[in-house]
């Protein structure tokens, strides 16, 4: 199992070759929106870690109560980790078990990784449905979380189910440009 530290990214953000123009410029536009989507996704990281500061050192110092923080950090956290699916993807970065890539020969690595792309994308297509058919209803019915606080709870939903899209498209881009020839990872050439 590799954890993927001690290795070079096979495919890293705006490594993308693919031969086909409208292919090309697809990836650049995800690259681009991809680096975007991480500095906001940094910033929302700052952000709940200071937010979960304050609600401790209110509660401690101050003795007053917060019901909004918690929420708060929980709404950036879960945006922050969806949003920035798709570019961990775009360095091949998810956890994967490599325990059989280096019994196979490379042309069967290949097929490996194709289905496992395209068994990912499909998961992640139907992952994204659901995420929209959940905001949908939240915002539709104008749901909000149990507390005092009271977020809408479409906030989440609609993190959740850009971050999947995006990764979607990631997924199905990448199946896309080894299909059509595009750039071959180092390791399996």
């Amino acid at each position: 199992m590799s954890h993927g530290f001690e290795l070079e990214p096979s495919l890293a953000p705006g490594t993308l070759r693919p031969k086909n123009a409208v292919v090309a410029a697809c990836a650049t536009v995800l690259n681009v929106l991809n680096a975007l989507v991480l500095r906001i996704s940094m910033l929302a990281l700052i952000l709940a870690a200071g937010v979960l500061t304050w609600s401790v050192v209110t509660r401690y110092f101050l003795k007053t109560s917060t019901d909004w923080q918690d929420e708060v950090a929980v709404f950036l956290l879960v945006g922050a980790t969806f949003m920035t699916g798709a570019h961990v993807q775009s360095l091949r970065g998810h956890v994967g078990i490599e325990a059989f890539a280096n019994l196979l020969s490379p042309v069967v690595n290949r097929v490996r990784l194709f289905l496992v792309d395209i068994i990912s994308a499909l998961f992640c297509t139907f992952f994204s449905w659901k995420s929209w058919t959940l905001f949908h209803e939240a915002w539709s019915e104008g749901q909000t979380t149990s507390s005092s606080f009271a977020p809408p709870l479409w906030i989440p939903y609609a993190l959740m189910a850009a971050g999947m899209s995006i990764l979607t498209l990631q997924l199905f881009l990448q199946t896309v440009v080894r299909v059509t020839g595009g750039e071959v990872p180092k390791e399996m050439k």
